[in-house]
C-alpha cells in the first residue's frame, strides 16, 4: 500500500506523508488491539511494545503518574476512567476526567430518553498524540463535543460500572463507533455526563430532510455502514441494546455513519424486571421477557433498515405502546415499501424473523450487505433507484412524526405476553389494510364521539359494537374502556415519556376468551 501510494502521480509530497500516516496510524493501532506483530525496544522505558509511532507502555504510564492529579469525587468514577485509561490502545482515543470548568459555551439542545443533551466546547480538547521526545501527551486545542446527562449514577451497582469499562473500551476501539471522550459533572445538578464527539445529524432527521432525493445506492450505503459498525460492537461481544435512528449519527466531513450510545442506556438504577429502548425496534423476545442477545440487535437492524427503506420510522401510527407490543408479538411488521431491491428485502425480513435462529448473524448480514454494496457501486443510480413519488405521500402525512411520544426511547414492563411468532402474510395485509384507526385521544367525551362516528362508518361486528358501547354507558373510564378494546388488557397510560410503563395482564377469563372479529 506504501508503495502505491508513492508512485500516484495524482498526490503531492504533503498529502503522500500525510496517507503514509493514516496508514502506520492503522498499523499501530491494529496491533497493539490484537496484541499481535513484531514488536521492538522502547528507547524511553526499554519495554518490548508494539507500537511504531509511540510505545503503549509510555503513555500508560504517563497517564498513571497523573491518577492523582484529578477526581470526579466518586471511586466508581474513578475507577471506570482509570481502568478505560490502562486499557487504551492508542494516544489519541483516551477516556478521561474533563473538569466543567475546561467546557464552554454550554447550550442545551434536546433530551433524549433520561438524558438531557447539550452543546458544547472543550477548551483543551483531546490528547492527540505521543510525544516520544519530550515524554508526554499533546493535545488537539478546543473541539466542539456533545454532552449527556446520566441520572442516578450513584444509586448504579458493580456490574453497572463493569459494563460501561466495556462499552467505553469499545467505543475507543474502532472507528465506526462514536467516540466517547470521558465523562464531567454538572455543579449545578451533581448529575454526571459523557463528553461525546459531535457529529452533524442523526438518521431520523436526516431521512426526513432527505429521503425524497436519495438513491438505492446511497440508502445501501448508509445500512452497509451501521452493520460494519454493529459487526465491531459484536464482535467484542457486546450488545448495544437500543438500536434506533436516533444514535445512528453522520458525519459530513468523513460523509460516515456512526453507531453511538454504547452501554449507558437507560437510568443506572432501571428496575430488574423491565426494559428499556425505543419500541417499535425492540425485539419481540424481549418485549415478551427474555434476556437481550446479538440476534436482538440484528432486529433493530432490520427496523432500521425498513426506515431507510421508508423514510420514516416503523409503527408511526400507533402512539400506544401495549397495543404496538402486542402486535409486534404476534408477528406484525412494518408494511414493506414497493419499489425495494428484492436483495434487500429479503436481509430485511430475515433479520425481524421472530424465530432468533432464523435471523441472519452479524457476520453473514455484513458480507451479505458488502455484496449488495459493491455491486451498487458498479450500477447505474436507475437501475436500483426507488421512485420517489412512491413515497411522496407518507412524507407528507407524517412529516411532523419527530414529535410523537412514541419515538423516545425509555422504561417498559410487560407482563404475560406469549412467545412471540411470525405472521402470516394474510394476517400482514389485514393489520395494514384495517380502516379502523386505533389513535387514541385523551379525552373521554372525544373517545365517545369517536368510538359512535367509527361505528356508524366502519364494519365492525355487532359483538364488538355492542361491547364499546355498553361499555360508554357503564361510563368506564379511559384505561377500563381501553382495556376492552386491546383484548382485555389493562393499559396504564401516563403523559410523561419518561414513566415506566407496567402493563399486568390481570384481566378475566371471559375476557381472555373475547377475539376482535376478522373484520375489523
Amino acid at each position: 500500500m506504501v508503495e502505491t501510494i508513492i508512485v500516484d502521480n495524482s498526490l503531492t509530497d504533503d498529502e503522500k506523508t500525510e496517507a503514509i500516516k493514516i496508514l502506520n496510524i492503522d498499523y499501530d493501532r491494529n496491533k497493539v488491539r490484537n496484541n499481535e506483530g513484531t514488536r521492538r525496544i522502547c528507547e524511553n522505558c526499554n519495554q518490548e511494545c508494539l507500537a511504531t509511532l509511540y510505545c503503549e507502555f509510555c503513555f500508560r504510564n504517563y497517564l498513571k503518574l497523573k491518577f492523582s492529579n484529578w477526581t470526579s469525587g466518586n471511586d466508581n468514577i474513578d475507577n471506570l476512567i482509570q481502568k478505560c485509561q490502562m486499557e487504551t490502545y492508542v494516544p489519541y482515543k483516551i477516556i478521561e476526567w474533563i473538569p466543567y470548568d475546561n467546557l464552554k459555551d454550554i447550550k442545551y439542545l434536546t433530551k433524549g430518553g433520561f438524558s438531557e443533551i447539550y452543546t458544547a466546547i472543550w477548551i483543551d480538547g483531546e490528547y492527540e498524540e505521543w510525544n516520544s521526545k519530550e515524554k508526554r501527551l499533546t493535545r488537539c486545542g478546543s473541539m466542539d463535543v456533545v454532552l449527556k446527562s446520566l441520572e442516578n449514577v450513584e444509586s448504579a451497582n458493580q456490574s453497572w460500572f463493569e459494563e460501561a469499562i466495556s462499552h467505553l473500551t469499545i467505543s475507543n476501539m474502532y472507528e465506526e463507533i462514536v467516540r466517547c471522550n470521558g465523562l464531567t459533572q454538572n455543579p449545578s445538578n451533581g448529575n454526571y455526563m459523557l463528553v461525546i464527539d459531535r457529529m452533524n445529524t442523526d438518521l431520523r432527521k436526516y431521512l426526513q430532510q432527505n429521503h425524497n432525493q436519495l438513491t438505492w445506492k446511497e440508502r445501501i450505503k448508509i445500512t452497509y455502514e451501521i452493520t460494519n459498525a454493529l459487526c465491531s460492537i459484536h464482535e467484542e461481544n457486546a450488545i448495544h441494546r437500543d438500536l434506533h435512528s436516533g444514535n445512528i449519527l453522520y458525519s459530513e466531513i468523513n460523509d460516515s455513519w456512526y453507531i453511538s450510545d454504547l452501554g449507558f442506556c437507560g437510568p443506572a438504577d432501571k428496575p430488574t424486571k423491565s426494559i428499556y429502548g425505543n419500541l417499535p425496534y425492540i425485539a419481540p423476545e424481549v418485549i415478551a421477557g427474555r434476556e437481550y442477545t446479538l440476534a436482538s440487535d440484528i432486529y433493530s437492524v432490520a427496523m432500521l433498515m425498513w426506515e431507510i427503506s421508508s423514510g420514516q420510522p416503523p409503527f408511526i401510527n400507533y402512539e400506544n405502546d401495549y397495543y404496538l407490543a402486542t402486535n409486534i408479538i404476534n408477528g406484525i411488521r412494518p408494511r414493506i415499501v414497493s419499489e425495494i431491491p428484492l436483495e434487500y428485502k429479503s436481509l430485511m425480513e430475515q433479520c425481524w424473523n421472530a424465530n432468533l435462529s432464523e435471523r441472519l448473524d452479524t457476520q453473514t448480514l455484513f458480507d451479505k450487505m458488502s455484496e449488495i454494496h459493491l455491486l451498487c457501486q458498479n450500477r447505474p443510480d436507475e437501475l436500483i433507484q426507488s421512485k420517489t413519488k412512491k413515497y411522496s405521500g407518507i412524507n407528507e402525512i407524517n412529516s411532523n412524526y419527530t414529535g410523537s411520544r412514541l419515538f423516545k426511547s425509555k422504561v417498559h414492563q410487560f407482563e404475560n405476553f406469549p412467545e412471540p411468532k411470525n405472521a402470516t402474510e394474510e394476517e400482514q395485509e389485514a393489520f395494514h389494510s384495517k380502516s379502523y384507526c386505533f389513535s387514541i385521544p385523551y379525552n373521554i367525551d372525544d373517545f365517545n364521539n369517536r368510538v359512535l362516528e367509527d361505528n356508524s362508518k366502519s364494519n365492525l361486528s355487532k359483538e364488538f359494537n355492542e361491547l364499546q358501547i355498553n361499555d360508554i354507558q357503564n361510563n368506564y373510564n379511559r384505561e377500563e374502556i381501553l382495556s376492552q378494546r386491546m383484548m382485555g388488557h389493562h393499559i396504564n397510560i401516563d403523559d410523561d415519556e419518561d414513566e415506566i410503563y407496567n402493563n399486568p395482564n390481570f384481566h378475566s377469563e371471559e375476557q381472555d376468551e373475547f377475539n376482535i372479529p376478522d373484520d375489523l
